[in-house]
């Protein structure tokens, strides 16, 4: 049996936070020892053994900027990263690990419930890699990660919570601190289904950070001539990225923000308005235009003709320009959803369905004489799911009050993701017989789980001794064919074939991706039966052994 609950939490680039669902099926987020309802996503190595994350990690910068590290979720899944303290290189993975660290230990203390069991957020244009990196930060942090779920499907399920909502389409434009996603969402009946996705994982609040920083600094060298860049100056540096994040959140509610810009002793009064900052954000704003204006092309091409409201998610859609726009150019109601907590709640929410449909299983399993694996309540009667949710809520012990019909819904209701990348092959023109390019199998934006065979690849010249596999996974805005455009995720071969085989001969190909993002790929050479299995392995993150060595280290260490 699942723990008395399973949490939500929200891994943001700039802020996190954690939720719950109550006994009586309303999401709840747990403010932090501070009393905050989301924490800074920063983390100060005060020293080997004590790290400090959130707010005070976050003053620390100013004083000790060598010792701090923010904006980590940018680089999860990339293997040239790694931070160095006190002669050990960190990865992203275990940093992130202390930021899930704090966030579970203070709401363990706030609700006294062990904190074990997890639903993790991530941007829904995170590849494999960055998934695989984000459900190891919370292997590493002692959770049970029990799904990794996009962003925006998080914030719809959030909001398709509210039982008065009708049918209708939603596009969720999720504009977070580093990261931009856009997503197409038909809400019908309860269920949630995602129609296409995009976005960018480099593009969010961040980047407006950085422009204004520039002018500050522009604007105190302006004035003070002659003097160094405060640029150029790490603690000088610091107090503008904090200005920067004051003023980005004061023009969301005023016109004009003065401040004073100090730097080696000298001091410049600079006033930014809210016209300004539009102006040196324009085309980042629009960079988030250009990508909702595809997404809605290609929802169109699907089907969908009409979207019905947007709802405006992440701390950065709070901006009036974001609203203003997309007013502007779509004519479509927007709608500035909990931006700061939607997220987690919704996650909240899909550990809530996950514990309902394994409590309703079990109950059938033990009354079937199955096992919990084979109960599917999709090919279930309603009738037995109804008398499971009953028998659930009575023997509960207090997690459930909600009526044992709220329960079967929860428990029934679906949710399908798309893929937000497209997976293939290396394949070889067969006329060309040099000319490589990638073959897709999975398109971007199918639903998932989703399981497809390609059984017109062959080989190349007769009598051909072996078959090099190479899987690749879009790298860019679309699917390219060119391998260049691709990032190779795994690769194997097939050998030796059978002797004499003609060129030509077939080689069958299986793409499995599973709802939590796993691929796996089989090939077959299908006259001997010889075949390749590849659960992938992913590039970029750590391995099993680096994250048992690496765990048993960072638990060691205070985390407050």
């Amino acid at each position: 049996m699942t723990a008395s609950r399973i949490y939500g939490i929200d891994l943001g680039t700039t802020y996190s936070c954690i939720s719950y669902v109550d006994e009586w099926g309303k999401p709840v987020v747990v403010p932090n020892f501070e009393g905050d309802l989301t924490t800074p996503s920063v983390v100060h190595f005060e020293s080997a053994d004590n790290i400090v994350v959130g707010k005070e990690a976050k003053n620390a910068s100013k004083v000790d900027p060598g010792r701090v590290v923010e904006f980590v979720k940018r680089n999860m899944g990339d293997a040239t990263f790694s931070r160095e303290i006190d002669g050990k290189s960190y990865r992203p993975e275990e940093i992130s690990s202390y930021i899930l660290r704090k966030l579970a230990s203070d709401a363990s203390q706030t609700v006294g419930d062990q904190i074990k069991d997890v639903v993790i957020t991530c941007p829904a244009y995170f590849g494999i890699n960055e998934r695989e990196a984000t459900k190891n930060a919370g292997i590493l942090a002692d959770l049970n990660v029990v799904n990794i779920l996009n962003e925006p499907t998080a914030a719809a399920i959030c909001y398709g919570d509210d039982k008065t909502k009708g049918d209708e389409v939603v596009l969720v434009y999720d504009l977070g601190g580093g990261t931009f996603d856009i997503t197409v969402i038909a809400m019908e009946q309860g269920d949630i289904r995602v129609v296409v996705t995009g976005g960018n994982h480099n593009l969010g609040g961040k980047d407006w950070d950085d422009r204004l920083i520039e002018y500050l600094a522009e604007q105190f060298m302006t004035e003070n001539a002659g003097e160094s860049n405060p640029l150029d100056d790490p603690y000088s540096m610091q107090e503008l990225a904090k200005s920067a994040e004051e003023i980005k959140k004061g023009l969301s509610a005023k016109e004009k923000y003065p401040l004073m810009v100090s730097h080696n002793g000298k001091r410049a009064r600079v006033e930014v308005t809210r016209e300004k900052l539009e102006e040196l954000t324009a085309d980042l704003l629009q960079q988030t235009i250009d990508l909702t204006r595809h997404v809605l092309e290609e929802a169109k091409g699907k089907g969908i003709g009409k979207i019905d409201q947007i709802l405006l998610v992440g701390g950065l859609s709070k901006m009036p320009a974001v609203a203003r726009r997309m007013q502007e150019e779509f004519g479509i109601e927007t709608n500035l959803f909990e931006p700061d907590l939607s997220v987690a709640k919704g996650a909240a929410l899909m550990g809530q369905k996950i514990m309902a449909g394994e409590m309703i299983r079990e109950i059938i399993a033990n009354e079937t004489g199955t096992t919990i694996e084979e109960v599917d309540l999709a090919e279930i009667d309603q009738g037995t799911i109804a008398e499971a949710a009953k028998k659930a809520t009575a023997t509960a012990g207090g997690k459930f009050r909600l009526p044992s019909k709220d329960l079967a819904d929860m428990a029934t209701r679906k949710i399908i993701n798309v893929c937000s990348k497209g997976f293939g092959v290396v394949a070889v023109d067969a006329e060309d017989g040099e000319k490589e390019y990638v073959a897709y199998l999975i398109q971007n934006n199918t639903p998932v789980p989703v399981e497809v065979t390609e059984t017109g690849f062959g080989t190349l010249r007769p009598n051909q001794q072996q078959v090099s596999v190479r899987v690749m996974e879009q790298a860019g805005q679309t699917q390219s064919p060119s391998p260049e455009d691709n990032r190779l995720i795994s690769e194997g071969e097939i050998a030796p074939l059978p002797a004499n085989l003609p060129a030509g001969s077939p080689i069958h190909v299986t793409f499995r991706l599973a709802e939590d993002g796993t691929l796996s790929v089989t090939a077959v050479e299908p006259s001997s039966g010889r075949d390749l299995n590849l659960e992938v392995k992913v590039e970029g993150v750590m391995s099993q052994q680096e994250i048992e060595a690496s765990k048993g280290m960072l638990l060691k260490q205070t985390v407050s």
